[in-house]
């Protein structure tokens, strides 16, 4: 299994005690990409697995790899999209055609898939308006609910590429036409437990959390462009496991060793949670490592 760059500490591979028929794995696919599976039904979170080089995203439209995806991600009964950045949102219409799976997500993410010709009977769109509850759906064992959150603002004290998009008549799209869209905290309950996966290194406090939290799947990237990110998120969420993610270098291939994005200060940012959220356990696995609930 391919080692994690220092510093960042291992997360144990078993996380909680269940009976292997409640069993929940999680893998992580790379950047914030999420495999979450339990009792054969399987949700994908923002996977992106295509990894298009950085003079890629400078000069060309995006275009999945479509060798990698079937490799990767044979099997999806749904893909959730927490915003709709390329390193995000990329390879969805793609998984969903090879998959069949339901996608749920923003307005966004519901054009970047009608632009690939996703049938609409697969398209969930899970915004509300101002003042109406959070979308909830079931899914085989899983309970799912999409909260209001917030990108970080990293590019200059700005979110990169804001905005919706709109015209997706032109697939493949070059990176910047993959606006942020709506940013939403996919809540998960199965079995008992609780994960959340926090997309972007921002919390939106006033979308009331969920108790008792098992597993964070948190971001990285840009979290000290974010005002007290690290002490928010223990205070608010108080997970009993927290799982790094969005820290690797998404610019290098797969079936390269993780390398860390410059600047992450991933030990400073796991001892101010670890300060707050005494019985947290900060960690993160290699690409395609697994943990289980």
């Amino acid at each position: 299994m391919t080692q994690l760059p220092f510093p960042l500490p291992i997360l144990p591979s078993v996380l909680g005690t269940s009976a292997p028929q409640n069993a929940v794995t999680i893998r992580w696919l790379g950047t914030a990409g999420f495999e979450i599976s339990a009792a054969d039904t399987i949700l994908l979170i923002d996977p992106y697995i295509s990894r298009a080089s950085f003079a890629d995203c400078l000069l060309h439209p995006l275009e999945s790899d479509l060798f990698e995806i079937t490799r990767r991600t044979p099997r999806a009964d749904a893909i959730f999209v927490g915003h709709t950045h390329f390193d995000h949102a990329l390879d969805v219409p793609m998984i969903a055609k090879r998959t069949g799976a339901k996608v749920f997500g923003g307005t966004s993410a519901m054009n970047l898939c009608r632009g690939s010709l996703i049938a609409e009977s697969k398209l969930i769109n899970v915004e509300r308006e101002t003042g109406q509850a959070p979308y909830e759906t079931d899914i085989g064992p899983f309970h799912i609910r999409f909260a209001p959150s917030a990108h970080s603002r990293f590019a200059l004290g700005r979110v990169p590429f804001p905005g919706e998009i709109m015209d997706c008549d032109h697939v493949p799209m070059r990176t910047e036409k993959y606006r942020c869209g709506s940013v939403f905290r996919i809540e998960i309950t199965v079995f008992g437990k609780t994960i959340v996966h926090l997309g972007s290194a921002e919390l939106v406090e006033r979308a009331s959390p969920p108790n008792n939290i098992d597993l964070l799947l948190l971001c990285v990237a840009g979290w000290q462009s974010s005002e007290r990110f690290p002490e928010r998120v223990a205070r608010a969420l108080n997970p009993a496991n927290v799982l790094l993610s969005h820290w690797d270098n998404f610019f290098k291939p797969l079936d390269q060793p993780a390398v860390m994005l410059p600047a992450m200060g991933v030990q400073k940012l796991c001892d101010r949670i670890t300060s707050i959220a005494t019985s947290s356990r900060v960690g993160a696995v290699p690409i395609f490592g697994e943990v289980t609930l």
